[in-house]
């Protein structure tokens, strides 16, 4: 999609952190100098909710006061909904024309590997690119326990995705294909890698609490491995090697190399 000369390219952000997080401000203060910007967030924290919808309940929006962390100028929601109804109410409510780019993040914590299946910051991605918009998801590797707001992205990384957006506005991205971006927490840019998705797995996944009632309850944790931690070519590596990861993500999931043995089977 190119830019319309005659109008500013319209940037449509959201996240699964909550529209007051600091990784979206600091997103769309990135964007911001290349045109409008529309921020549709969730109104809390949701995390995990991948490309969950909500059917059962009805949705609300509230357009929000200014807040001090985003350019001026910004438009500025807060949704009850999952990242995912964000963009569909966005695009059908709240939008005033179809937005050039559609932006996700920056999340706080990494969404690299088979996380990206798990990821709110992704489904909203995902969801962009199923309706032809180019799509792009930033995340930030963090170890566990620290917060955003002490290992914030640099200047020069974040000058870094303004410029790969600008060239995004003006060459596009291929059909069907959206981006997922996995920063390391570094204080100066690296550079970028374009890769593939590491194999990973998550393990030891809940720790028991004891429930106020007195019901046996558990909190979803987890451990995670990457089960190829020698190769070269995957997000997971170039994270470890201080550069920010590409992943081109196709929303087609069909395994083409596996029809013929799966034709064997029927």
């Amino acid at each position: 999609m190119l830019v319309n000369s005659d109008l500013k390219p319209l940037f449509l952000l959201t996240n699964d952190d909550g529209y007051q997080a600091a990784g979206l401000q600091a997103l769309a203060r990135a964007v911001a100098p290349l045109g409008e910007v529309y921020v549709v967030a969730p109104d809390g924290a949701r995390s995990g909710a991948a490309a969950s919808i909500t059917c059962t309940t009805p949705v609300l929006f509230r357009e929000t006061a200014p807040l001090e962390g985003y350019p001026v100028g910004s438009h500025i929601y807060a949704c009850s909904g999952t990242p995912v109804d964000c963009i569909k109410l966005a695009m059908e409510q709240i939008l005033p024309r179809r937005p050039n780019l559609i932006l996700s993040g920056i999340n706080h914590g990494d969404n690299a590997s088979v996380s990206v299946h798990y990821s709110g910051t992704m489904g909203a991605v995902f969801e962009g690119c199923m309706k032809g918009i180019p799509s792009v998801g930033v995340s930030l590797y963090l170890k566990r326990g620290q917060r955003y707001e002490d290992h914030p992205v640099g200047d020069d990384t974040l000058a870094a995705i303004t410029a790969l957006c600008q060239r995004i506005l003006q060459k596009g991205l291929p059909d069907d294909v959206c981006l997922n971006i996995n920063l390391p927490t570094a204080h100066v840019f690296r550079g970028w890698q374009v890769c593939r998705q590491a194999r990973g797995q998550w393990s030891a996944e809940w720790v028991s609490a004891t429930h106020p009632f007195g019901q046996h309850a558990f909190w979803l944790t987890g451990t995670f491995t990457d089960l190829e931690p020698e190769a070269t070519d995957t997000d997971f590596s170039a994270i470890r090697a201080g550069y920010c990861s590409i992943v081109p993500v196709h929303v087609d999931m069909t395994a083409r190399d596996a029809m013929a043995s799966i034709q064997q089977l029927i």
